[in-house]
């Protein structure tokens, strides 16, 4: 009985997102564009998220290093570590755990956001003064969310490559030039193109489900924390999903 509701349940949220996302897809197109809120996004979303995302990738680059080194000493391979280190990071480690630092950054920020609009009524204010509280509410969230998350992706990756060479050089000696080239020397388009796509995803998944959280938030100021949390678990849920299915498809087309 129990699993029977909760599947249910799954299925009722599962159409009401997908109710909330064609929504989305429906106001973004139509005037009014909301350009200066959603410059304001991207400012509080990308500009302010870069400082914990990228200590982050630093010390994500820094530790696989470390952690990597004793084994490959073990078959006479350490020079490999910067070319193996790298495709790590650039390919899957980078782009996920970039995506997860923000779903529980931004993700809950914005649910908790909308969520204490919705029970303090400021939305039903909006709504009766004529303006569009989800365009101006979602659609600029959502727009910034995906646009700005590649691009700190893209950023924690070079950090976390930054962060790789500190550590080999802990107890080793390569110069920044040697380094680089065989970072270079490995990557190619077809590992750096998935990896890009999918952050667009992820961040798209991250701005929809914070925004739909906080917007149908109730039950009043309990409400807000629990918009929040359930944000982030299942953003960081859906993070995982949508990296199975691209990683998928990208072998598919030949990109692994």
């Amino acid at each position: 009985m129990k699993l029977s509701k909760w599947g249910a349940e799954v299925f009722r949220e599962t159409g009401a997102i997908s109710r909330f996302t064609g929504l989305f897809f429906r106001e973004v197109f139509s005037p009014r564009y909301e350009f200066k809120e959603f410059f304001k996004q991207c400012f509080l979303i990308g500009y302010k998220s870069l400082p914990l995302i990228g200590l982050t990738g630093f010390i994500m680059g820094l530790v696989l290093i470390l952690q990597l080194r004793p084994t490959l000493l073990q078959y006479g391979v350490e020079a490999k570590l910067p070319a193996m280190v790298s495709l790590s990071i650039v390919r899957e480690i980078g782009p996920v755990i970039s995506a997860l630092i923000f779903a529980g950054k931004i993700g809950s920020s914005i649910g908790a956001e909308l969520g204490s609009m919705r029970v303090t009524e400021q939305i039903d204010s909006m709504e009766v003064s004529g303006t569009n509280p989800f365009k101006y509410l979602v659609v600029t969230r959502v727009l910034a969310c995906t646009l700005m998350l590649p691009v700190l992706a893209v950023l924690s990756d070079a950090i976390g490559i930054y962060g790789s060479y500190i550590g080999f050089n802990i107890r080793s000696a390569m110069s920044p030039q040697l380094f680089i080239k065989q970072v270079f020397a490995t990557l190619e388009f077809q590992d750096v193109i998935p990896a890009i796509v999918k952050t667009y995803f992820f961040g798209f998944a991250v701005g929809i489900v914070g925004c739909y959280k906080g917007y149908f938030s109730k039950n009043g100021t309990a409400g807000v924390g629990t918009a929040a949390n359930s944000a982030v678990v299942l953003c960081s849920v859906l993070i995982f999903v949508i990296d199975l299915i691209i990683v998928q498809i990208a072998d598919l087309l030949g990109y692994n």
